[in-house]
């Protein structure tokens, strides 16, 4: 998160905020859930705030633990989330998922009415189908739906882009993650634009690493088929909605494709300008190491 700074000039003292960007971005990490190194939302977090932090017109908010609901992956004062452009999600989903517990999915559906970006990674795009789903489908356009989805741990190689801001910059990569696919997305995908697609191998086909195993009879069905990992929606309301199914393993972050997609996609929910070259930033080892959990769950 940016801190405030003193300027000294001649004609008086002025502070950060005389300067303050509008655009603001608010990260909102779930708690540990996996081993050290997996579902590292805090670590995962506070990587791409100190990214974000270094790009003009970005005031970025990254919420630390304390600033959490305990056991929670929501904020304790959802005042966090006023004068937002967007918010990222990264959690815990399922039945469990911390935004659409309660009256959550109404504070979701009010933000998206003020025309907030809206970013959900990994787990956190994973919600029950009925009215968490179809929260999901108005205001990302997709979801993880259990029974129909997949999440096997396979090697994505990504071989071409769309143009859209999102891929400005991003050149085809290859990673290894547990990328969901087959998502249910809205019908014939009415509004969404598949921003990250790549063949599953036949292993990930058989789902010999999903939860719970496979096979599914309508996965193997579509083999040979370029599958959805990322896409994005523009909303009625004005605003804008990104789901990104990577994200399980830390290390990914190094990637500079991998990162650079997902920070020009915080950019363009949040209407900020994305460069022509994408999001710039520099990760290095030690910042990859950097606030992992010490224990994980």
């Amino acid at each position: 998160m940016r801190r405030a700074f003193t300027l000294a000039l001649g004609w008086g003292l002025l502070t950060s905020a005389a300067f303050a960007a509008d655009t603001k971005v608010v990260l909102v990490p779930g708690h540990a859930s996996h081993g050290k190194g997996d579902h590292e939302f805090h670590a995962g977090l506070k990587l791409l705030d100190a990214c974000l932090d270094k790009m003009p017109g970005i005031q970025s908010t990254y919420l630390e633990p304390a600033e959490m609901v305990p056991g929670e992956g929501w904020p304790k004062d959802e005042k966090v989330f006023e004068g937002a452009k967007t918010i990222v999600f990264f959690m815990d989903g399922g039945g469990g998922h911390p935004a659409i517990q309660g009256d959550r999915l109404k504070t979701l559906r009010k933000l998206a009415e003020q025309g907030v970006g809206l970013v959900f990674m990994h787990y956190a795009v994973e919600v029950p189908k009925g009215a968490a789903g179809d929260t999901f489908l108005d205001l990302i356009g997709g979801y993880y739906e259990t029974g129909y989805s997949t999440n096997p741990h396979w090697v994505a190689d990504v071989k071409a882009l769309p143009e859209h801001p999102i891929t400005r910059g991003v050149r085809p990569f290859a990673v290894k993650d547990e990328w969901y696919y087959n998502i249910r997305f809205r019908p014939e995908m009415k509004g969404v634009v598949p921003i990250l697609a790549a063949k599953p191998d036949d292993e990930a086909r058989q789902g010999k690493s999903s939860s719970p195993r496979g096979p599914y009879d309508h996965i193997v069905a579509n083999k040979g088929r370029d599958e959805v990992l990322a896409w994005a929606v523009e909303r009625p309301d004005g605003g804008r909605g990104f789901g990104f199914t990577g994200g399980h393993s830390h290390a990914n972050w190094g990637d500079p494709n991998f990162r650079k997609l997902v920070l020009n996609a915080i950019l363009w929910t949040a209407k900020a300008e994305v460069p022509s070259q994408g999001a710039e930033s520099t990760v290095s080892e030690e910042d990859l190491k950097k606030d992992l959990d010490p224990k994980g769950r």
